[in-house]
């Protein structure tokens, strides 16, 4: 892993060497990415349910209409506050994140404050998998050889979550349409040198052959 300031190569740190080629580049949608790694779905139905308690216990108590309204315009303009910097930060996440597949690796550049590249070879891939959601995205989980780690915090929000000792990279609400998951289906398995099947959903199918190194 390392920072970058000029890319040679789009999403890339150096130049591809000989023989390794992109089979496809993208980023993950925004609001996808804050609604999940953020959980702004979650926290917006949350303030509202606290607004809500905060209009029924002014209704139903000895407040005066000016101090209900008072109090709860001070309730929605903080909700409001924390979900606008939310979503600044999920598009701030959004736009510094750019995954690259290659015949040989997946490349994730992430980091907004500290960017870097984090290089994952397809011989240090124990399984894939993937998980489509209702608004049209999809993560790919990606399981490292208990041998090769990186840290949550490095690849934290593109890590699956509650997988902290041995944090699973993924490439995080890229749109179906896509077609990752096909692709990166494809490359690993014309890496191993096995019949194309594609990525199961859900949980990851194991490959038990591959082996290798995290490099940066």
């Amino acid at each position: 892993m390392r920072e970058h300031e000029i890319e040679p190569v789009p999403g890339l740190p150096e130049k591809l060497p000989e023989g390794e080629g992109i089979l496809w580049q993208g980023s993950p949608r925004w609001w996808s990415l804050a609604s999940r790694a953020l959980h702004l779905r979650g926290l917006a139905i949350y303030f509202a349910l606290m607004v809500g308690w905060s209009l029924w216990n002014a209704a139903t108590g000895t407040d005066s209409l000016a101090e209900a309204a008072l109090a709860s315009a001070s309730s929605i303009g903080l909700a409001l506050a924390c979900l606008g910097v939310l979503v600044v930060i999920g598009r701030a996440l959004a736009q510094a994140s750019f995954y690259t597949i290659t015949n040989r690796r997946v490349v994730l550049r992430v980091g907004v404050a500290l960017p870097m590249t984090i290089n994952i070879p397809f011989t240090a891939i124990e399984s894939a998998a993937v998980k489509r959601h209702a608004d049209g995205t999809e993560d790919i989980l990606l399981t490292l050889a208990p041998t090769h780690k990186i840290a949550w915090l490095a690849l934290w929000p593109h890590a699956r979550p509650w997988r902290v000792a041995r944090a699973e990279p993924m490439l995080r609400a890229v749109p179906v349409t896509a077609g990752a998951a096909q692709v990166l289906s494809r490359a690993l398995a014309a890496s191993a040198s096995v019949p194309v099947m594609p990525l199961p959903e859900g949980r990851a199918a194991h490959g038990g052959a591959m082996s290798g190194a995290v490099v940066a």
